[in-house]
């Protein structure tokens, strides 16, 4: 299958591409700059130059693809406004790419994040959020799902709050960054709160897994690790990067502060029992100690 990706050059991305590669499918990457391209060349992808916010050129991706997967997305969490903006981006990006499948029965794979319940785990038959500060990725996701009325096989692989890979990535790697710059390795609350985690490479496969058998508007948790108390966590980056650690305010983590003092334990029972997904690579707390001072 000829797919095109978004992202394809980033920490989860460039993974989902070597996976696609090394099971003979073919890769189109969206690259936004010159290094991108580069970047995709050498990974064995065909570069489509052009960023999320370039709708002609995700179109053109997809005018050439058997399939779509979308993983990109600005990351810019510095405020309130800067992270409304890259959401907005990001749903006017894959309404244009939906739009264009329609008709076709291609596979279309888009990504979103584990929702959260009171009280218990999470599965793939719970709803993402609609409302809040990223309410907007859920409402961009779900008409992404509701295309499956449409004629596109459209499906969701919903990530973790940690996506790792060699102890980078994910609200972990945020936790690591803060720490790098303020001297303490901090979490909000009492760090009793439990984030999901998944390795990079695991999370590759399940996206191959969707497009090549998901069924339309289906909705497929990546998550290896169920939940690790966030206080573990900031436990192994501190001593691994020589730091206190201490409960800091929830401000400390900017818009993403409530999200961050959610308890929010994830299941992939289903998943892995439906598309046969079995995670196979370190976990969080194991990937973490490969972090250097």
């Amino acid at each position: 299958m000829r797919v095109f990706v978004t992202g394809g050059t980033g920490l989860i991305g460039s993974a989902v591409v070597t996976e696609l590669l090394n099971n003979g499918h073919s890769v189109l990457a969206l690259a936004r700059s010159d290094a991108s391209a580069q970047a995709a060349l050498a990974a064995g992808a065909e570069p489509v130059r052009g960023g999320l916010s370039d709708l002609d050129a995700l179109r053109s991706g997809v005018a050439q693809a058997d399939g779509v997967i979308h993983l990109a997305f600005s990351n810019d969490f510095s405020s309130i406004d800067a992270l409304t903006q890259s959401i907005e981006e990001e749903g006017a990006a894959l309404a244009a790419m939906g739009e264009a499948l329609i008709g076709s029965d291609r596979p279309f794979v888009t990504c979103s994040g584990t929702p959260w319940v009171t009280g218990r785990l999470s599965t793939e038959a719970d709803v993402v959020p609609t409302d809040g500060p990223v309410g907007g990725r859920g409402r961009a996701v779900t008409a992404v799902l509701d295309l499956a009325s449409r004629g596109v096989r459209s499906s969701a692989v919903r990530l973790p709050r940690t996506v790792h890979n060699e102890g980078q990535g994910g609200f972990a790697g945020v936790l690591t960054g803060i720490a790098r710059q303020t001297g303490v390795s901090g979490y909000p609350g009492d760090g009793s709160q439990r984030w999901p985690a998944v390795h990079a490479l695991d999370a590759a496969v399940l996206f191959r897994l969707a497009l090549e058998q998901a069924p339309a508007g289906t909705a497929w948790h990546a998550v290896a690790d169920e939940g690790d108390q966030v206080r573990d966590i900031a436990a192994v980056i501190g001593r691994r990067l020589g730091l206190p650690v201490a409960s800091v305010p929830v401000e400390t983590y900017g818009p993403l502060g409530l999200i961050f003092a959610n308890d929010q334990p994830s299941s992939s029972a289903h998943t892995q029992q439906a598309l046969g997904w079995q995670p196979k690579h370190p976990s969080l707390l194991a990937d973490l100690e490969l972090l250097q001072p």
